[in-house]
């Protein structure tokens, strides 16, 4: 491989756009990052509406992560203690994490090899005393929304969607985030917005809003500044729940919001570029027998930063193998059940009371998916040099294969 051939650094996010700087350099000058101080709409409060409007949501609001907005949300529904919530056993740590800072107990169920929730599984535990459901849409890969939403609606269980990865994508032409009750978001640097940190929950709900509202930051009457003129729904909700919620304090600032605000006008664009970067590398890939990449689901149009891909034939030598042979020639491949300590194996999440759950199939599955960023910035000579060291990698370990018909 020559060195113009080297794969690029798929770690390095895209500009902040310039239309971001003015407004910047303003609250550099002002010192204003707090969202409550603007007599009119905050940058937060801004993007908060620009927000709600592109998804098709009646409300937003910007907190501090994706984390948060979980939490938040969880905490919205008034789960009782010990509530059990259920969510796939392949997600990030932060998802059981924010189920037990709302004090409730997550029940972990089976995921397929195409990273998607077994739905036997899902309707067995759903059964079984739960709250509320958390859909994690992992790495931007959606699971069956309308067998979900029609088991969970039968029995008046909530859906929260974690939508980190998953901006962008639609389902049937319905956003992700717009179909359970609540859609929560990630800023976060590697995602398709990026302000370093930060989140973004969303509802039609005026109620469960109103009460995230309070328990974000808004204390006092500071709650006034969300309201539309008009809503009265969500006035009644603040008056009833004024004084009656603990304050977590999980605000986003004005900073953060002005630095995402000039990016919603990218994502068409980085959904359009996204998508077919994956795709072209899935392609590319999908030519090895060692190398097998899920196809989406009929309804859904993803919006990927990075492909996943199982290794088809090789056992735990040869996939450690493979993933030492990629990152020697410039590619770092994550083999979410092979690499120490990795937050998204459940075996991993000793935070949760109990033994580890027996999760067979999502432990076989872990054990051979692999995980490479590919952002949509990414040139065709880029997306080839990143194919090209994968599939030499395999062939650095499996042997070369001979072509069709030889």
């Amino acid at each position: 491989m020559t060195e113009s051939a080297l794969p690029p650094n798929t770690y390095d996010a895209e500009p902040i756009p310039e239309t971001a700087r003015a407004a910047i350099d303003e609250m550099l000058q002002s010192g204003d990052l707090f969202r409550y101080t603007a007599a009119d709409a905050s940058p937060v409060a801004l993007l908060e509406r620009e927000f709600a409007q592109a998804m098709g949501s009646r409300y937003a609001l910007g907190v501090s992560s994706c984390s948060a907005a979980l939490f938040l949300s969880l905490k919205a529904l008034d789960l009782p203690r010990g509530a059990r919530v259920l969510i796939p056993a392949f997600t990030f740590a932060a998802v059981p994490s924010s189920v037990m800072h709302a004090d409730c107990v997550p029940v972990l169920c089976e995921v397929a090899d195409n990273y998607r929730i077994d739905l036997a599984d899902f309707e067995e535990r759903l059964d079984d005393d739960i709250s509320a459901v958390i859909i994690s849409h992992m790495r931007g890969h959606t699971s069956d929304m309308d067998a979900i939403m029609a088991l969970c609606d039968a029995r008046n269980v909530p859906v929260i969607e974690d939508a980190a990865h998953s901006l962008g994508t639609t389902w049937h032409g319905r956003n992700i985030g717009t179909i359970g009750r609540i859609g929560c978001f990630s800023f976060q640097s590697y995602k398709l917005l990026n302000a370093g940190e930060g989140g973004i929950m969303i509802t039609d709900d005026a109620d469960l809003v109103a009460r995230a509202i309070i328990m974000s930051g808004a204390y006092e009457h500071n709650w006034a500044k969300h309201l539309a003129h008009g809503d009265n729904a969500l006035k009644d909700a603040f008056d009833r729940w004024q004084n009656k919620l603990p304050l977590y304090n999980l605000r986003l600032n004005n900073l953060s919001a002005a630095i995402i605000r000039p990016q919603l006008d990218e994502i068409p664009r980085r959904v359009r570029d996204g998508r077919a970067g994956h795709d072209y590398v899935a392609s590319l890939l999908e030519q090895s027998p060692f190398l097998t990449v899920p196809a989406p689901l009929v309804p859904e149009e993803r919006a990927p930063d990075s492909i996943q891909f199982n290794l088809v034939g090789m056992d735990d030598a040869a996939a450690l193998a493979f993933a030492e042979a990629a990152a020697q020639r410039g590619v770092k491949v994550q083999i979410f059940g092979q690499s120490r300590d990795n937050a998204r194996a459940f075996w991993n999440w000793q935070f949760i009371p109990g033994d580890v759950p027996e999760l067979p199939q999502t432990r076989a599955m872990l054990a051979r998916a692999c995980d490479t960023r590919l952002p949509a910035r990414l040139t065709r000579d880029q997306q080839n040099a990143i194919a090209e060291a994968i599939l030499g990698a395999v062939e650095d370990i499996m042997g070369q294969v001979p072509a069709y018909g030889t």
